[in-house]
């Protein structure tokens, strides 16, 4: 153990850490061997810009492991102001009327909103973490809420409505690990369960008669279950007028992952091309560089969100396996630090991890084999992008920060 900060630090994680590397290298091949020989233009270089992203990527994790606790805590309010800030400047970065998601400092380009994923896990950890908080008060609930909320609407208007579910996803295990009792969870999630259910009246009508049966086992009083169940009816109404604030793209991608629309030459094209090339992979795939649907290009943001698809390819269903398997690690891994460290902040900053990088893995795995909607969201790890890629290893150092101090 090393002394830093008169804090004992245990040594890393070795094994967390070898698995962490073989997935940058496994990003890295698929990314080579997806832009190898292009023509002339920008694809050319994204290997080299991958490689320097990713170094760029581990020097924050360091840096995130080594710092001290109470730094990532005593800053994390003025992190996720900053985070807003940015994204605030997102919306007028450009001059055309048009809104971006990126903003340029010093010839350089991020993304703002991969910067307030950190800012606001940090800030909903610690607002969640500080003594006497009692989450049983509805206010202590919607200010947790309006934490997560104010990004999501922000990212929202860019419109990045991939990334922006993410914020979402954060919020109820953050509150569950937290202390919020399974019936709160129950009273929120139900109305988001509603509104989906609305689409289908034996569904909605199914979903209604679970909640009525809910409110009547918890025994509440008379007045909270009739005013709990007319919330959830409201929900199902106004769904439809929901729908018609939704764009045009994000209509089309729901109706095609639900079956009622299919695009072989638009949106659905991504996914068939992808199933294709992973189903072509077999066991043992077809090689690097060998992979079809990957060289003749037909898989569209086959080095981004479809990355998968390549490793599917060329490295078949065991190679496949092995990488989810190591986010299967990983994961597992980070809940089992936030479930034994004492440190109640640590212990939240470390679950919100998981379920940020869980949300990740999930979503994209899933959409490349056409069981989850296409929403943009980057692999963790292996995907290309500068923004995304550094975010991601900091992420990561999070993880390697609180398992060194989990017995402090």
């Amino acid at each position: 153990m090393l002394s830093y900060n008169k804090l004992k630090i245990s040594e890393p994680d070795y094994i967390f850490i070898l698995c962490v590397f073989i997935l940058l290298i496994a990003g890295l091949t698929a990314i080579y061997s997806a832009s190898f020989q292009l023509d002339k233009g920008d694809m050319q270089s994204n290997f080299y810009r991958q490689l320097t992203w990713v170094a760029i990527g581990l020097v924050f994790m360091i840096v995130v492991y080594l710092v001290p606790s109470r730094t990532l805590y005593s800053t994390a309010y003025l992190f996720y102001g900053i985070s807003i800030l940015l994204l605030i400047l997102t919306l007028f970065s450009n001059g055309d009327g048009k809104v971006s998601r990126w903003l340029s400092v010093a010839g350089i380009q991020f993304q703002p909103a991969e910067i307030a994923k950190i800012g606001t896990l940090l800030a909903l950890a610690r607002y969640l973490a500080q003594n006497r908080r009692n989450l049983e008060n509805v206010k202590e609930i919607g200010v947790s809420f309006g934490i997560v909320l104010m990004p999501f609407l922000l990212i929202i208007k860019q419109p990045d409505l991939g990334t922006s579910l993410v914020f979402l996803a954060m919020a109820l295990p953050l509150l569950y690990w937290a202390g919020l009792s399974a019936f709160k969870i129950f009273i929120i999630t139900a109305p988001i369960l509603v509104l989906f259910a609305s689409f289908n009246f034996y569904s909605f009508f199914l979903l209604m008669i679970i909640i009525a049966s809910v409110l009547f086992y918890q025994k509440k009083s008379l007045v909270v279950s009739l005013l709990l169940f007319v919330i959830n009816i409201s929900v199902g109404i106004a769904t439809p007028l929901l729908w018609n604030q939704l764009r045009d793209y994000q209509k089309h991608r729901i109706l095609t992952f639900l079956g009622m629309e299919i695009d072989p030459y638009g949106l659905s094209y991504q996914v068939i091309q992808s199933k294709v090339a992973i189903g072509s992979g077999g066991f043992l795939g077809k090689g690097i560089l060998n992979g079809t649907q990957t060289q003749l290009r037909f898989l569209p943001a086959q080095h981004t969100d479809f990355v998968f698809s390549v490793i599917g390819e060329e490295l078949g269903f065991l190679g496949s396996f092995i990488i989810i398997c190591l986010f299967f690690f990983l994961l597992l891994r980070g809940i089992y630090i936030a479930s034994i460290i004492k440190n109640r902040f640590l212990s939240l900053i470390t679950i919100g991890t998981v379920v940020v990088l869980g949300f990740h893995v999930i979503v994209n795995i899933g959409m490349t084999i056409g069981i989850m909607p296409v929403t943009g969201l980057p692999l963790p790890l292996l995907s290309y992008g500068g923004s995304f890629t550094i975010v991601s290893l900091a992420l990561i150092g999070i993880i390697l920060h609180t398992s060194a101090r989990r017995y402090v």
